[in-house]
């Protein structure tokens, strides 16, 4: 009885393992006397899972070697998904919060400090009413699969990313695959874009199958170029810093020939940030946005003099065949992309004036934005067969999740660029912890700039990098405090 006692497991990996062994053996009995083999998948399934609770940096890494590649695929219901991207996605949600629980550490795997920190505690927050307004929401069905998605967004780009990148080499493990996949894919598109002589008409045709639209694909390619550029300035030999040089001459090629104007511009606006945080002017910058808007609201409401604005139903159109027109349509705002952005930012402007507080609940902007429309800014492709929203992530978030909503998602982005500002300065004594502070501070404002034209952050190409680029930020904090990377 004492022999057998001591072949007794003595701790919790030793009791999984026996539990695993009875439930193998168990399976194949029970396999074999009715002749059902799929009796012992139950086993392998748990096989599987604990492969990915001990390698599940391998889905991680995996995720952003393929999602360039990632498109949509139609599903029944009208339901669609990114494949491979969001079954990635939704696998690593299971297995980060039990990464968290069961791993070496279990929840001291982050400090207190790293719990506590605002852009951990902001994204959940921006969850948490989320949740609560649902229940004020004009299709709760909708909001609740909004919620859904932004689980498995924010467990594997923000929580995922605290638990992996544990030194600097880890994120440019990371920035490596994504932006020598991103490579990859411009071998595709680019050849395809050439065979029509980089037609600006074409260019959506070109992009196809990776990338939904033009804007998605340029908005890819804009974000990566700091990513190549760190990668190129903290290569150990002149060969690397060359490759990753050129790898970053080819993003720049793709970005040039998709002609997308926000993409184009969100360049020069990284590169004044750049000076913006050198000469730490992060608050007076975010204060003069802010002043600036209120002013640009306050006037356009009073007296409505926003119809001043209306354009011309007639020469609003878009010019698919020239360039120059197109670009010369912007300024003098009879371009009809440019106008039916203020016609969703109008009928936007009138649902937050109807419901302030709450909105109309996340995810409900299509069909709700139509009852509120100003006929004066009707374009030829107000039809929306696309269904696609506001056109801005702010007003967006204000129509949809109130005021409470918008707030926070704000205070979010004021605490990122206050954090990046803060930490650039702080690492003047470890260049490797400067440069990656840099690089995502850059690609974040890329997004940020974006974000002011399109709504990009639930798109699984983005949304990645702009909550990897938070959890990288308070993993600098730790890399700055630590002896040795």
């Amino acid at each position: 009885m004492k022999k057998l006692l001591r072949l007794r497991p003595t701790d919790t990996s030793q009791w999984l393992f026996v539990g695993f062994v009875g439930l193998l053996v168990a399976g194949g009995a029970l396999a074999v006397l009715r002749q059902q083999p799929m009796l012992v998948l139950p086993a392998l399934a748990v096989l599987g899972l604990g492969l990915l609770l001990t390698r599940w940096q391998w889905l991680y890494y995996l995720l952003f070697l393929t999602l360039p590649f990632s498109h949509e695929v139609a599903l029944p219901g009208s339901l669609s998904m990114d494949v491979p991207s969001e079954p990635l996605m939704v696998l690593l949600l299971g297995c980060v919060p039990l990464a968290l629980l069961l791993g070496p550490g279990s929840l001291g795997q982050l400090t207190r400090r790293e719990w506590r920190h605002p852009l951990l505690v902001l994204p959940v927050l921006l969850l948490a009413w989320s949740v609560l307004d649902i229940c004020f929401s004009t299709n709760q069905l909708r909001s609740f699969k909004y919620v859904l998605a932004k689980c498995w967004y924010l467990v594997p780009f923000l929580l995922g990313s605290l638990l992996l990148l544990r030194r600097p080499a880890d994120f440019w493990r990371l920035a490596a695959c994504y932006v020598l996949a991103a490579v990859a894919s411009l071998a595709w598109v680019l050849p395809r874009h050439a065979s029509t002589g980089f037609s600006f008409a074409l260019t959506n045709w070109a992009i196809q199958p990776f990338y939904r639209n033009h804007v998605i694909y340029a908005t890819v390619l804009a974000l990566l170029l700091p990513l190549a550029w760190g990668l190129a300035g903290q290569a150990p030999t002149p060969l690397r810093r060359r490759w990753w040089l050129a790898a970053g001459g080819v993003l720049l090629v793709g970005l040039v020939v998709s002609y997308t104007r926000a993409s184009w511009l969100s360049l020069p606006v990284a590169g004044l940030f750049y000076w913006v945080l050198r000469l730490r002017l992060t608050r007076v910058v975010l204060l003069s946005l802010a002043l600036g808007v209120a002013g640009s609201v306050t006037y356009f409401v009073s007296g409505d003099n926003f119809m001043r604005f209306a354009p011309d139903y007639e020469k609003t159109i878009w010019h698919g065949n020239n360039l120059a027109a197109h670009l010369e349509s912007t300024y003098t705002l009879q371009d009809v992309s440019g106008m039916e952005r203020v016609y969703r930012w109008v009928a936007a402007a009138r649902m937050v004036a109807d419901k302030p507080l709450v909105g109309s609940g996340p995810a409900t902007f299509y069909p709700e934005y139509k009852r509120y429309t100003v006929s004066g800014f009707r374009t030829y492709v107000s039809h929306n067969f696309e269904q696609s929203t506001a056109h801005n992530y702010f007003l967006l978030t204000l129509a949809e999740q109130g005021i409470p909503g918008f707030a926070l998602f704000c205070a979010l982005v004021a605490t990122a660029l206050l954090t990046a500002e803060r930490l650039y300065h702080a690492s003047a004594q470890r260049p490797e912890v400067r440069r990656i502070v840099l690089a995502v501070s850059l690609s974040l404002v890329i997004i940020l700039s974006h974000l002011f034209l399109n709504e990009l952050v639930e798109v699984d190409k983005i949304g990645s990098v702009f909550f990897v680029a938070l959890a990288v930020l308070i993993r600098s904090e730790k890399w700055l405090t630590e002896e040795d990377n």
